[in-house]
């Protein structure tokens, strides 16, 4: 029987409700990877003609959130962080580039200097876990789709987000 997005829905609430959070989201990772290697779930929410955000789940225990994005070819999103949240990543179709962060300078100066810690591409049904406060960032020079799990709703998170103008970007 392949693995269905209940399966992975029930595994991370026990998870989170069971393990520290680092154990809970590796494992949430690979759980998504099987996931995604499952044709029939991926041909069911992954289309060409899908909406560009789809919540698929929300565990009210725990609070996790999974989503079905489709990345329009050329997206690229600047740097930014979850805040006190996790976030889990994956490729259902396409791939995703993907940098991450270091800041450089103190948190109490009113700019951020950022430097490049890792650079990626995430193939289809690789994924990657995001402890909190990772500032990273994603793109799409083709049309992607996405899976994200989240650790909560984002929007109402205080958040990291990467201001061109005031914030400096340094390029390994």
């Amino acid at each position: 029987m392949a693995y269905s997005l209940e399966d992975f829905c029930s595994a991370l609430s026990h998870d989170l409700q069971t393990l520290p959070l680092e154990s809970a989201i590796q494992n949430g990772a690979r759980n998504l990877t099987q996931l995604l290697a499952n044709p029939a779930f991926v041909s069911a929410w992954f289309g060409p003609d899908m909406p560009t955000k789809r919540e698929l789940y929300h565990d009210v225990a725990t609070d996790f959130h999974v989503f079905a994005h489709l990345q329009k070819a050329g997206k690229a999103g600047a740097p930014h962080s979850h805040g006190a949240s996790w976030a889990i990543y994956g490729n259902a179709r396409t791939f995703t580039d993907m940098t991450e962060y270091r800041r450089v300078n103190p948190s109490t100066e009113p700019h951020t200097v950022l430097e490049v810690s890792e650079r990626y591409r995430l193939m289809p049904t690789q994924t990657r876990a995001y402890g909190p406060h990772l500032i990273h960032s994603t793109s799409h020079p083709e049309e992607a789709w996405v899976i994200r799990v989240t650790g909560t709703n984002l929007d109402v998170l205080p958040r990291f987000h990467f201001k061109k103008g005031q914030d400096q970007l340094i390029e390994a």
